[in-house]
């Protein structure tokens, strides 16, 4: 079942060039979805389009199998979003700036007090925001996106400005409000490095156009075919003979590291498995190329074709 889904997704500012170009979406409900993409590429766009922030020319934004258009403003009930940096008041405090949001949205008080221990932030709540760091600020934005306990959350680069601590302290909080309390969530990030230890699911956006779409590990599977996989071995040439009887393709490529070609996470497994039985003293495993590169030459190979 989709939480989300877009079907030829497309907008364009006047007469330009379509800055989101037929971009079709699936969010699987209870997924973690990183919407990927360079500076540039179409995110924002695309969130304010699913956040009605600005309206499609078309019926294809579909929440939960309802239409978006259709169901505005009362299928919001079902969303929470956090569109770039919280609007906040920062003279009052953590807990007043979310009963101001109860009060416009019409919903109990009660519900921040839960929202503000969900996000971490019950010990601060009488704290004005303006001594609050960025990562409590962005925990706030977060706390009351989750006010009316939305099934949905559609979140712009959430970690964008962190420190480490601020970055992993999000991170947690996601993982929690997505395994506990079964919430999809929807990240839009540039930083792939980042999103990969968060999210199931990946979309991968340039020039408007959606360029990779699948899960996580199927990404990786993809990144790991067109990468070359280094077992650190000392003394590498006392064993390449050995190795070579294995795995034929084996390649000797310095003093210290033997290359053997492997398609997946659990394929390298399996080989690093069979080198230890043949007791053959592996180091360490290094992926020469990876995620990174995968994700570059996606976006560099949009740049030129564009």
């Amino acid at each position: 079942m989709l939480t989300l889904e877009t079907k030829n997704l497309s907008y364009s500012y006047g007469y330009n060039k379509k800055v989101v170009n037929d971009l079709s979406l699936q969010v699987p409900k209870g997924s973690i979805y990183g919407f990927l993409g360079p500076n540039g590429a179409g995110k924002t766009t695309t969130i304010r389009l699913l956040t009605g922030m600005l309206l499609s020319e078309k019926d294809n934004i579909f929440i939960n199998g309802k239409s978006l258009q259709k169901n505005i403003p009362g299928i919001f009930q079902s969303i929470g979003a956090l569109i770039e940096t919280p609007s906040l008041y920062l003279h009052l405090t953590g807990r007043e700036n979310l009963k101001i949001i109860c009060l416009l949205r019409d919903l109990k008080k009660e519900v921040s007090e839960r929202a503000l221990k969900t996000v971490g932030l019950t010990d601060a709540a009488n704290r004005k925001v303006k001594e609050y760091s960025l990562g409590m600020k962005q925990r706030l934005g977060i706390a009351m996106s989750i006010l009316s306990e939305p099934q949905l959350l559609i979140l712009d680069e959430p970690a964008n400005g962190l420190d480490p601590a601020g970055i992993i302290e999000i991170r947690e909080l996601l993982t929690w409000l997505n395994r506990e309390e079964g919430k999809t969530i929807f990240i839009s990030s540039h930083l792939l490095s980042e999103v990969e230890k968060t999210v199931t699911h990946i979309g991968i956006i340039s020039n408007g156009e959606l360029r990779y779409n699948g899960t996580l590990q199927q990404m990786k599977n993809e990144a790991y075919s067109s990468s070359e996989v280094l077992f650190k071995i000392p003394e590498a040439s006392n064993w390449i003979n050995m190795i070579q009887q294995k795995f034929e393709t084996a390649q000797q490529v310095t003093q210290d590291e033997i290359s053997i070609p492997a398609t997946s996470q659990n394929e390298v497994a399996a080989i690093n498995q069979s080198l230890v039985n043949m007791q053959i003293p592996v180091s360490g495993i290094q992926l020469r190329g990876g995620l990174e590169e995968w994700f570059m030459q996606i976006v560099q190979l949009q740049k030129q074709v564009a």
